[in-house]
């Protein structure tokens, strides 16, 4: 099997021939408005804990696990939804997909427990996990070869952006009425998109002779979901818990026996793993876990600061995120003709090395006095940063495997995701955690035992806790603010560190250009992508 993708030739709804330039914008909606109801929903509920946990009378535990359950399906199910997409049928399957999402996002908001929430929002992963990687499939085996690179940056825009204007408007809908409301926005997406994806999506299908690796599939499943779940799971569990340990042990014991499968498989393989020795994939793959985890913990550290340090309501701050994502999207547009124009490889290098500029000018300029217009710059810059560089390697990914498996490639580009924000907001969320508590031990001096040990906890804790501190209340909570600062310096400075490290390997191992597209495939192929 050639490691080059086919010339996967455009195709109608009906039969066969090239699409015009509105039966291909059109497609283009369809799909990004389908997606956008995804990422919308992935952060949504975020804003919304509070008023679940009264709603449902439950504990924080259980509202966490609403929450992310949703990733922890969506992530788990993508390869092999992705895969089972490129064998049956990428229409039928996007429609299954948006049914299911919608009739769960249904149930979800009007669930009268939370155990009814809870599995209304794991029936809304599946659903996630057909649609996330079907979309961007349509797209790479629709769109014709000159103008793939522009629909994949539209792609990449709403991938983005969607989850920050979700918040927003999530937000929003919480201020203004009810949480339950939240799930009004991915419901009339859904609908929207399942119209337009009956009239205008083509269909599109991988006939193989090779039976479906299940096998392949079943243990790609426990892997991711192991791996996962240690990165939500280790900072609420603490990552020595015996369960935190155990998943990892679970996942990458998988992952091991994932990999030795699929070499065993090789042509009928759920995933050829040898690509990974290829540029494109490796460095695309790479470059979206780091630039998702970046992007994913500035999200986790920048809540606290907006709503603790400068005292900003929770609509306030999902707002304070839309410059970053209008940028990122904004720029979405441009990254591929600079990547036509330059180079994939360098493309990603600017990219990387706007969000490492990015990062430190937050870490330089943030202060409590300064507030949010201290660290706007640097959040402009990095929606800049992101685009140029998740553009060309969503494409460099989904150009690594051939047109017949497009379903796994977007797949495997959106588990990069997950992981990444998983990973980010795990990491991130630790060193800041750290350097906070480091800074904050120098400040308690002559505060109550029991108020310093709640201090100690985190700023939002801390901020409780003052008015115990008597004199010194005000101390303690400019203490507390202080030390968040800090702490966030360590954290920007780190991101700095491992954006360093990205960038001498793109630089030196990032994809190369792509080679003029291959004529079409021999019809006597043993595999090949069918239009219907």
């Amino acid at each position: 099997m050639s490691t080059n993708p086919e010339q996967a030739a455009p195709a109608d709804g009906s039969g066969g021939g090239t699409l015009d330039a509105r039966q291909l914008r059109q497609i283009l909606i369809t799909v990004s408005v389908a997606l956008m109801a995804v990422m919308a929903s992935v952060s949504g509920l975020n804003v919304a804990q509070t008023e679940m946990a009264v709603d449902f009378e439950t504990s924080q535990s259980t509202v966490l696990w609403i929450i992310n359950i949703y990733t922890l399906a969506l992530a788990a199910l993508l390869l092999p939804l992705g895969a089972v997409g490129d064998r049956l049928g990428r229409k039928p399957m996007l429609i299954a997909g948006l049914v299911l999402f919608g009739v769960a996002s249904v149930v979800a908001a009007a669930a009268p427990t939370a155990e009814v929430m809870i599995a209304a929002r794991v029936a809304s992963g599946v659903g996630a996990a057909i649609i996330m990687p079907i979309t961007l499939a349509v797209i790479t085996s629709t769109f014709p070869e000159e103008q793939r690179g522009k629909a994949i940056g539209v792609w990449t825009g709403v991938a983005g952006g969607g989850g920050i204007l979700g918040m927003f408007l999530s937000a929003f809908l919480v201020d203004v009425a009810d949480w339950r409301w939240l799930f009004a926005l991915p419901v009339a997406l859904i609908l929207a998109s399942l119209a337009m994806t009956l009239k205008s999506v083509p269909n599109s299908h991988e006939r193989s002779p090779h039976t479906f690796d299940t096998v392949g599939a079943l243990v790609s499943v426990v892997a991711v979901a192991a791996l996962i779940y240690f990165l939500q799971e280790g900072p609420e569990r603490g990552w020595g818990a015996s369960v935190t340990l155990a998943s990892l042990a679970v996942g990458l014991i998988a992952a091991v026996v994932f990999v030795a499968w699929e070499l065993r498989r090789r042509d009928a393989s759920l995933l050829d793993v040898r690509l990974f020795r290829e540029r494109g994939l490796a460095g695309g793959s790479i470059t979206l876990v780091v630039v998702f985890g970046v992007q994913g913990g500035i999200a986790v550290v920048l809540f606290p600061f907006l709503q603790a340090v400068v005292g900003w309501s929770g609509l306030a701050s999902a707002a304070a995120l839309m410059p970053l994502a209008i940028a990122m999207m904004a720029t979405s547009g441009l990254a591929p003709r600079l990547a036509a124009a330059v180079g994939p490889r360098a493309t990603m290098s600017l990219g990387i090395a706007l969000i490492g500029v990015s990062l430190a000018l937050m870490a330089l300029f943030v202060s409590v006095d300064g507030g949010y217009l201290s660290i706007l710059p640097g959040i402009i810059v990095m929606g800049i940063g992101l685009a140029f560089s998740m553009v060309p390697s969503t494409e460099a990914i989904t150009r690594s495997l051939p047109s017949e498996k497009q379903g796994v490639a977007s797949a495997l580009n959106d588990v990069t995701r997950e992981f990444g924000t998983a990973l980010g907001v795990a990491l991130l969320g630790a060193i800041l955690s750290a350097g906070y508590r480091n800074a904050i031990d120098d400040e308690l001096d002559g505060i109550p035992e029991q108020t310093a040990d709640t201090a100690r906890e985190g700023i939002a804790t801390a901020l409780e806790a003052a008015p115990s501190a008597g004199s010194r209340a005000a101390d303690l909570a400019d203490a507390a603010k202080e030390s968040y600062v800090d702490g966030w310096q360590q954290s920007m400075w780190a991101g700095v560190a491992v954006m360093a490290v990205l960038f001498v390997y793109i630089a030196l191992r990032g994809p190369k250009t792509p080679a003029p597209a291959p004529a079409a495939p021999d019809e006597t192929a043993d595999t090949k992508t069918v239009a219907a």
